[in-house]
């Protein structure tokens, strides 16, 4: 069985490249469906988050470059261009990298623990499109189980920056008191919920949510003492807020530099602090140029969250042993199944065997014959059955063959009992 993977992420990838290749949870069962018909129908998984966007496959073959042409072809981008900004992982290898994410080893975050909650909803989302089969289910089940036993057995996540951690910071080292900082977060999902919670942990003047759905939003809002906005609103109110930090699901910018521009009029070009979590982009890169706008996206946060990396070594060197182990676990499975046609063939052809036996050893009984007899018969069947095909083997005419079934008997037939 082939294994293989194809990705992006920020380490290899631009944000702008990555945004072409993001995926609503909702897209991941169709996306799925269109990738198996134009391969030849492998498993296959997908993982899109705001840093990643990864195809996991398992077929009878590797299919790397049909993946990647596929691929290029969703995005829009020439297969030169992914390929320039993507890796490619086989077998083995793709088993580690898989480990290493679920870990959290692969993250902008050292240990962070969000990738694990993002693998298991790309497994529910396979699985719900029928792509999963049982080899897939195998190394994203094994790479759950390495991941908890790293989280578990070494200190990986401990003092790890958060990107929502992260943003606070950047926010303080802006405004000299967050507690006179009124904030607007854009979305409601898991990452805004994240950045919430810190800032007000820092006791904000002012919370405001703006969501597509008001549901959702105030849901959110009535956690933090806050308030529920409408999108549409955004524009006219924007001016109101010292920071913003937006996260939607949006495949276009949703706040633009016009808007951007005339709420800084109306604040008589008071600074403004923007987070941009969302790939593709929440906030137009033309924003960033304005000379009193400090705007930050996702890679500009990496510098942030690794500044407390360095004293982790040692529990980075612990958790990739725990990988290895995994990973030779996996492949020892792997190696296994590839048994698993002849060791069916083997039972069938055995019962096959002794149904024929059983059926001549009744007939004589009820024949009237001896017990013993009969009993004796039916051994001798199937030994001769069972050591038909090495004996023929011995006495092929060809020496190198006698030798070869020779050597081949004694291991399996005449090994001593220890």
């Amino acid at each position: 069985m082939a294994v293989w993977t194809l990705g992006i992420n920020h380490t290899t990838a631009p944000l702008d490249l990555r945004g072409r290749f993001a995926f609503a949870v909702d897209q991941i069962p169709g996306t799925l469906r269109a990738l198996r018909e134009s391969l030849s129908r492998p498993e296959a998984a997908l993982v899109s988050t705001c840093n990643r966007t990864e195809i996991y496959c398992a077929g009878d073959r590797h299919q790397v470059e049909h993946t990647l042409d596929w691929m290029a072809h969703i995005g829009g981008v020439s297969p030169q261009v992914l390929r320039a900004h993507s890796y490619a992982l086989q077998d083995d290898l793709a088993a580690r990298h898989a480990f290493r994410v679920a870990s959290g080893l692969d993250s902008m975050v050292l240990g962070e623990p969000q990738i694990l909650g993002q693998m298991k909803d790309a497994v529910r989302a396979a699985e719900e499109a029928g792509a999963l089969g049982t080899t897939l289910s195998q190394l994203f089940q094994r790479s759950f189980a390495v991941a908890k036993e790293v989280r578990t057995s070494t200190e990986i996540g401990a003092h790890s920056i958060s990107m929502a951690a992260a943003a606070v910071r950047l926010a303080g080292n802006l405004f000299e008191d967050l507690g006179k900082v009124k904030v607007l977060f854009v979305g409601a999902g898991e990452m805004i919920e994240l950045c919430a919670t810190h800032f007000a942990a820092k006791s904000p003047k002012h919370i405001a949510i703006a969501n597509r759905t008001l549901e959702r939003g105030e849901k959110l809002a009535s956690r933090f003492g806050g308030e529920v906005m409408r999108l549409a609103d955004l524009p006219d109110r924007l001016h109101e807020f010292d920071a913003v930090v937006s996260c939607t699901a949006s495949t276009l910018p949703i706040i633009g530099l016009g808007a951007v521009e005339r709420a800084l009029k109306k604040r008589r070009h008071r600074p403004m602090f923007m987070v941009d979590l969302a790939v593709p982009r929440d906030i137009e890169l033309e924003v960033k140029a304005l000379e009193d706008v400090y705007l930050y996206t996702v890679d500009d946060l990496a510098n942030v969250v690794q500044t407390a990396q360095a004293n982790r070594q040692a529990a980075v060197a612990q958790a990739e042993a725990i990988v290895d182990a995994g990973v030779q676990s996996f492949m020892h499975w792997i190696d296994q199944r590839a048994s698993v046609p002849l060791i069916q063939q083997l039972n069938a052809q055995a019962d096959e065997w002794r149904a024929l036996e059983i059926a001549r050893a009744r007939k004589a009984l009820a024949q009237g014959k001896d017990v013993d007899s009969v009993l004796e018969a039916l051994s001798r069947g199937l030994t001769q059955k069972m050591l038909h095909g090495a004996m023929a083997e011995l006495r092929a005419a060809e020496p190198q063959a006698r030798e070869r079934a020779s050597n081949a008997i004694q291991h399996f037939f005449l090994r001593s009992e220890r």
